[in-house]
């Protein structure tokens, strides 16, 4: 029989972390990702559904977390919802079960790469890799934008912490850009 070992979605058996600078770039191999839509004219089901599930439902352009759940807005009446991989590894089956038939939901886990980015300020990194004005939109802040050619999510946790999701089969090609523009940013 084969024996298969699960690999981050940089080919690794373990997280890659990267310093370069001040700047600390994080694979994050131990978050869950869904994907929440509501159905047609179901949007009161869910909002009821997502309170009484512990699940945040953020506005436009918003990012937010409770106890189990974290979120961000990706469309209207569509989100991603993010938990911890240990407690959520089914989080598509589990919330399913919270939503019923008012929402379509789908497994995202292994569809996207997760890199958290930390240093003092993000400012002049980001400023070379998107068109996002990251000093001035607030912390919470969610987007989707353009990072060398890759579409991205991009959430500010806040000036120094930014949580990026890009398409698993371009991580390395997201890590590298990440890696040239800190290397002219500091």
């Amino acid at each position: 029989m084969a024996s298969l070992q699960a690999l981050s979605a940089l080919g690794q058996r373990g997280p890659a972390v990267v310093e370069i600078g001040p700047l600390r770039i994080t694979e994050r191999t131990d978050v869950a990702l869904a994907s929440v839509a509501a159905r047609r004219g179901r949007m009161a089901d869910i909002a009821r559904a997502a309170k009484s599930a512990g699940v945040p439902l953020p506005d436009t352009a918003r990012h937010q977390t409770a106890a189990s759940y974290s979120a961000f807005w990706t469309a209207p009446e569509m989100w991603f919802v993010e938990a911890p991989l240990a407690s959520h590894e089914l989080i598509a089956d589990q919330l399913k079960a919270a939503f019923g038939d008012a929402a379509s939901v789908t497994e995202q886990t292994d569809a996207w790469v997760i890199f958290d980015l930390a240093a003092t300020d993000l400012t002049p990194l980001l400023e070379r890799l998107c068109n996002v004005d990251f000093a001035s939109v607030p912390k919470g802040y969610a987007t989707r934008t353009m990072m060398e050619h890759l579409g991205v999510y991009l959430l500010k946790l806040d000036q120094g912490s930014v949580r990026l999701y890009g398409p698993r089969s371009s991580a390395q090609s997201l890590l590298h850009a990440l890696e040239v523009a800190a290397g002219s940013a500091w």
